[in-house]
């Protein structure tokens, strides 16, 4: 139990920081435990109840008994019937609840990807953080929902169970219950043993979701190289390896549950082994006899759930570990802080002083140094070299996507650095070397441009895709505006792309437009 509380406690702080926080949301967690404690009440009051019936029926066949048979019958059914209302009540209210925590921590957990520096993606697959998004979640999730409401059930009938056991026999129940200290130490172990796997198992399926994505995302490279098995095997690969390791948890699964269900039929061996001997010493009444075994019966399957419980928990725990990380981790770049500069005395004049800087992800190949470059407002300039000499990376510094080793951008005489990133991007349009466009329509692709797309009109969309040379080609489209471009764009060809994301980039009307290679 100690250790269960120890774990439980481990994920307390990953799901309190998902907690709802209005009043309605907040009050369904406590009211699905209270439906649960009186379910879990009715049902361990059933052997205690059938005793009796028991004892009234073997009391004395002489007697007629059948009045007071049927006034206890009709007690328990009514007992029952207020018990499986009460547990409907329960699995509706913990479902619910556990779901709308599941979402709030996918949505707090995207949000989080989203707000860190372009350094923390240099650094991180794509495949893992969607991984981390769709099956650790996913994996938490059915943590804090069926199995947490099934593990408090259990948890609740083998507490109730334990009890009704010393309170019909208090030294048949010391008896039976030597068993546990082995199966808790049993559980400890297998618990710290499966966290481990689990980790590991979900790094593996990172890694395989990683190579599927990035291998489906580029097919066309794939089959212009003929690559096909090639990737077939490496994907194969990575699949046989989380094979490995689910042998291994199923192996450790096997053990752990066969023990645990051994240690339950004991319990009931061990029940009419001393209870046949009580009851031959006139200690107990065939119903007391009868009530403890259902006990027990109660308390081995309870034992069986919480197994169930602490493993799926331990699974959970594997992966919420990681998903807390993310969840913690702050950005290195501020997301939405700092200076805004007034709009009347903006100019939109550039200047890179002393400029020192190399990419995060390969701090020791140099991209500039000393580099300086000053550019007016109201001008037109051209930055020409070969291939990796930095161009891009001029655009990416004035997006302020990284920040120089050392060295000062400045916007007006004001370090970029001072400024707050989402109003400075507000005001640089720019368009890409590749022009990466959403799986949506030609009109929703030049409309994210906007401050707010759902309030720019087909005229302004038409008007900017007309200035880019792009309102020839989209009219001859069947669909017109409302030709879906596929994924990033691929059914265009680039130049079409080219021109949809200087619209798209025209529709901000940027005091500042950025143009990297742009047909």
């Amino acid at each position: 139990t100690a250790a269960l509380g120890e774990k439980c406690g481990e994920v307390g702080p990953l799901l309190l920081a998902e907690a709802p926080t209005d009043l309605r949301a907040a009050c369904v967690f406590p009211a699905a435990v209270g439906f649960l404690a009186v379910s879990s009440v009715i049902t361990m009051s059933a052997p205690f109840f059938l005793g009796k019936i028991i004892d009234v029926i073997y009391t004395d066949p002489t007697v007629d008994s059948s009045h007071s048979l049927t006034h206890l019958c009709l007690v328990l059914s009514g007992v029952f019937l207020c018990g499986a209302a009460a547990n409907a009540v329960r699995v509706y209210l913990m479902q619910t609840s556990g779901q709308r925590i599941v979402n709030r921590l996918r949505t707090s957990l995207f949000s989080s990807v989203l707000r860190q520096e372009v350094a923390f993606f240099d650094k991180t697959r794509t495949g893992e953080l969607i991984n981390r998004l769709s099956s650790d979640t996913a994996l938490l999730g059915r943590s804090v929902t069926e199995n947490l409401s099934d593990g408090l059930r259990a948890g609740a009938q083998a507490s109730v169970g334990i009890g009704m056991m010393f309170f019909v026999s208090p030294s048949l129940a010391t008896f039976v219950l030597s068993v546990g200290p082995p199966v808790s130490i049993l559980a400890v172990i297998y618990g710290r043993y499966l966290r481990k796997l689990t980790k590991l198992t979900q790094d593996s399926l990172a890694q395989a979701t990683q190579l599927a994505e990035e291998r489906i995302g580029n097919i066309r490279t794939v089959r212009a190289f003929g690559k096909e098995m090639t990737e077939i095997e490496k994907y194969a690969g990575k699949m046989d390896h989380v094979m490995q390791l689910a042998r291994k948890e199923a192996c450790a699964r096997a053990f752990f549950f066969g023990a645990t269900g051994l240690s339950g039929n004991l319990i009931v061996l061990s029940v009419l082994y001393k209870g046949g001997l009580l009851m031959g010493s006139a200690q107990m009444t065939v119903g007391e006899l009868s009530s403890f075994l259902l006990y027990a019966f109660w308390v081995g399957v309870s034992i069986g759930g919480l197994s169930s419980f602490y493993s799926e928990l331990m699974k959970g725990l594997g992966a919420g570990g990681r998903l807390w990380e993310l969840l913690e981790r702050e950005p290195e770049l501020p997301f939405n802080e700092g200076v805004i500069l007034n709009q009347e005395s903006f100019q939109g004049t550039l200047e890179f002083r002393n400029v020192h800087f190399s990419y995060p992800a390969r701090p020791e190949v140099p991209i500039f140094q000393d580099f300086s470059l000053s550019i007016p407002s109201a001008s037109v300039t051209a930055l020409v070299g070969p291939s990796g000499s930095g161009k891009s990376t001029v655009v990416s510094l004035l997006l302020r996507l990284y920040d120089p080793v050392s060295g000062t951008i400045s916007l007006d005489g004001h370090d970029i650095r001072q400024l707050n990133p989402v109003w400075l991007r507000s005001k640089i349009g720019t368009v890409s070397q590749e022009p990466i466009l959403f799986s949506c329509s030609i009109a929703e692709n030049i409309a994210y441009g906007a401050d707010d797309p759902s309030s720019v009109t087909a005229e302004q969309i038409e008007r900017v895709a007309d200035v880019a040379n792009a309102g020839a080609f989209i009219r001859d489209f069947p669909q017109g505006f409302n030709t879906v471009v596929g994924e990033k764009g691929v059914l265009l060809s680039g130049g079409q792309k080219q021109r949809i994301a200087i619209a798209r980039a025209l529709l901000k009307n940027p005091k500042i437009l950025l143009l990297d290679e742009a047909t």
